[in-house]
């Protein structure tokens, strides 16, 4: 793809980026809060609005954003009753993190700890001591899980406290690296269905005096990728798992908090060449690159060495009216992954970070097939992607 003359490209300040609200209001915040409430030693309530219960339960809702639930009232009936806006809701959106996807999401729900210190930046980023790109979701190619993310999980720490700790979720994530390193401690249940998965998180629930249950949903975030947002396939599923939140509720046991959220939001992109920029036919934007990392709206860019002020200079003028770009130590210092980064998470980061603002995308048609004929996509910081629910139900 040919580019025009950039003579002085009006570049998106890094400052308008809306950085998450680590710290206060982010996935990583979460669990921490919940288990401070439960006496767990070691952790504060990061969101102090949280009424602490002697038995919480999260239920997660792969790819339903704040925004979704907002503007789906009709389909989603139940979770719409719990919004602020209804008579007797109290929710709130929180910020997942960026990026806004689900390896990074889980990992900060899991462990509480944001992008910078766990260490997952993203769909895909570089393991440094091997110059290989390496997807954090499938765990391709195999890294050993605990070197790659070393800190023990909230879970963990919950049941070495003696907190009843379970998670509810399909047996095919039972053993894999991300459960692993991200959702692990306690007790696994496999179940297939989700009302199965309901019953039996209400179960888990009421089985202590002290209980910490996590169970989650994929398949909107599916039909979202493939069949876009708005499509009756995705529509479908939002009122499935409406009636699937109302099942838990209607189930919790007594001294009982129910949280509903989501790894992140989701966006429609069009089929157009201007929407979604193709990296493999875009030889400007290919120049001096060795790797191309993350995703479509959320890409780490990893430079040959000696030509990282180039690529930085090439992807602001191409796309830096259209996305945020940033070189890693620019990311890192506007709070993007987090207050901080560990020394062995900054070489996973892109020599350039794009973080996309407007409905555009840059795919990579050979390198990412399945990924670039997705229709809905996510993995920035604007708010219809990056704001995840915090609703509540209490027994």
């Amino acid at each position: 793809m040919a580019h025009p003359a950039w003579q002085d490209p009006v570049l998106l300040p890094l400052d308008t980026a809306p950085v998450p609200e680590y710290g206060s209001g982010s996935l990583a915040d979460l669990l921490p809060t919940l288990v401070a409430g439960q006496g767990v030693p070691g952790f504060t309530a990061a969101i102090p609005e949280l009424t602490p219960a002697d038995r919480n339960c999260v239920f997660l809702i792969d790819g339903l954003g704040w925004e979704q639930i907002k503007s789906h009232p009709d389909e989603a009936p139940y979770l719409h009753s719990l919004l602020p806006t209804s008579r007797g809701g109290t929710g709130r959106p929180i910020t997942a993190g960026f990026p806004a996807t689900t390896a990074t999401s889980l990992a900060s729900v899991g462990t509480g700890l944001p992008p910078g210190v766990h260490g997952l930046p993203g769909y895909t980023a570089r393991n440094p001591e091997t110059g290989e790109l390496m997807n954090q979701l499938r765990w391709k190619p195999w890294t050993p899980p605990e070197v790659w993310q070393p800190y023990p999980t909230v879970f963990r720490l919950a049941d070495e406290a003696g907190v009843q700790t379970a998670q509810v979720s399909a047996p095919t994530f039972q053993h894999t690296p991300l459960t692993k390193i991200a959702l692990s401690g306690g007790t696994f249940h496999g179940r297939l269905t989700g009302e199965e998965r309901m019953d039996l998180a209400a179960d888990r629930l009421a089985s202590g005096d002290r209980s910490l249950v996590y169970t989650y949903y994929s398949e909107i975030d599916g039909k979202g990728h493939r069949f876009g947002v708005d499509s009756d396939a995705w529509r479908g599923q939002l009122m499935y798992v409406d009636g699937l939140v109302r099942r838990l509720a209607e189930q919790l046991p007594p001294r009982s908090a129910l949280y509903i959220t989501a790894d992140h939001g989701m966006i429609d992109i069009p089929f157009d060449e201007q929407s979604r920029i193709d990296f493999d036919e875009d030889w400007e934007l290919r120049a001096g690159v060795a790797l191309l990392g993350g995703e479509g709206r959320a890409r780490h860019v990893y430079a040959v060495p000696g030509a990282e002020a180039d690529v930085l200079t090439v992807w602001q003028e191409v796309l830096g009216e259209q996305f945020w770009v940033a070189s890693r130590d620019e990311a890192i210092a506007a709070g993007w992954f987090g207050p901080q980064v560990d020394e062995r998470v900054y070489g996973r980061i892109g020599d350039v970070v794009a973080a996309a603002h407007d409905d555009v995308v840059v795919t990579a048609s050979v390198q990412e097939p399945h990924e670039s004929a997705m229709v809905g996509m996510h993995g920035s910081m604007t708010p219809v992607e990056q704001l995840v629910p915090l609703l509540e139900v209490r027994s």
